[in-house]
């Protein structure tokens, strides 16, 4: 008998990262077909392009069907990176931030594994078939660990600092269990630091680039642009990681006293930002924006073994 297949999906506000890959989690509705079946779902006849740009900010993610659309668009892209059969069942593995886990867990499982099943759609033309036949949630971050666990070891306390599109979520570990009263989640994720940095290249130089742009230059990667708007860029990562290291000390984490581990997908940014004056106790860094997918379904599968073992 096959065993059903696991999935870890990452559902951030800025992309949607799963084992294999990381697209933006805007998506377009089109009554018909568009002139390119790429990143195209066909779902309840509709067409829906996934991965175009960003969607609005949602404070509750349930609120419509985007985000379950985009699971079936991830759903199908690990299918056919694993070579998996288009008519199959799946286990999803998902995660919330800790400070929201216990309020959120139930509805975003129903939200998720929804009827009815199997779930037919089409996804860049192919023929999809899937049973989600469950829905694991986990938290946030601590989920990471799961893929690095070397970086808390012999650690006492570590801070978790998992930067995302729109949130920032922070999280003590005290000898490697996560302290539920410690969790925060600070509107201070990416997004905030490219539209700052967008705004502030059309003040100085009457500029309007993309947040592709902002985002390649952030990372250090070569771009054509303007060299002033480049300085600006590079000057905003850097105000943009002083705030933040700013709102995690008022919230009562002494960065100078316990390590950190900062991961999602603005961990790169920050940690290239951060300076020595700064007097950091110690940074580490996950800059793989889908690190929390990967120990979802790696825990899902650990879970999974124990259960058959037991």
């Amino acid at each position: 008998m096959r065993k059903n297949m696991n999935i870890g999906i990452d559902h951030g506000y800025h992309a949607i990262k799963t084992r294999h890959f990381s697209f933006p989690a805007g998506i377009s509705e089109y009554s018909h077909e568009p002139y390119t079946l790429q990143n195209t779902l066909e779902y309840g006849g509709k067409f829906f392009v996934c991965g175009t740009g960003r969607q609005p900010i949602l404070r509750n993610k349930m609120e419509n069907d985007n985000y379950y659309l985009l699971t079936l668009a991830a759903i199908a892209r690990e299918i056919k990176q694993r070579g998996g059969k288009t008519e199959c069942s799946v286990n999803i593995a998902a995660g919330l931030p800790l400070a929201g886990f216990g309020r959120e867990k139930k509805s975003f499982r129903e939200y998720l594994l929804r009827s009815p099943q199997p779930v037919g759609y089409r996804f860049e033309g192919i023929p999809y078939k899937v049973t989600i036949e469950d829905v694991k949630l986990f938290p946030q971050g601590y989920s990471a660990i799961a893929l690095h666990p070397e970086l808390i070891q012999n650690e006492p306390s570590v801070l978790l600092m998992d930067i995302g599109g729109w949130t920032v979520d922070l999280m003590r570990l005290d000898n490697g269990v996560p302290n539920a009263s410690t969790c925060r989640s600070l509107e201070l994720g990416m997004i905030r630091c490219i539209d700052e940095t967008k705004e502030q290249i059309r003040r100085d130089i009457g500029l309007s680039v993309t947040d592709a742009q902002v985002e390649r230059v952030l990372a250090g990667k070569p771009c054509s642009m303007d060299e002033d708007a480049r300085s600006i860029i590079r000057k905003q990562g850097r105000i943009y990681t002083e705030r933040l290291l700013s709102a995690a000390m008022e919230s009562g984490f002494d960065l100078k006293a316990i390590p950190v581990v900062m991961l999602g997908g603005g961990a790169a940014v920050v940690k290239s930002n951060v300076n020595p004056q700064d007097g950091l106790c110690r940074v580490f860094a996950l800059p793989d924006d889908k690190v929390n997918a990967e120990g979802f379904e790696r825990i899902l599968g650990q879970f999974a073994g124990r259960l058959g073992s037991g």
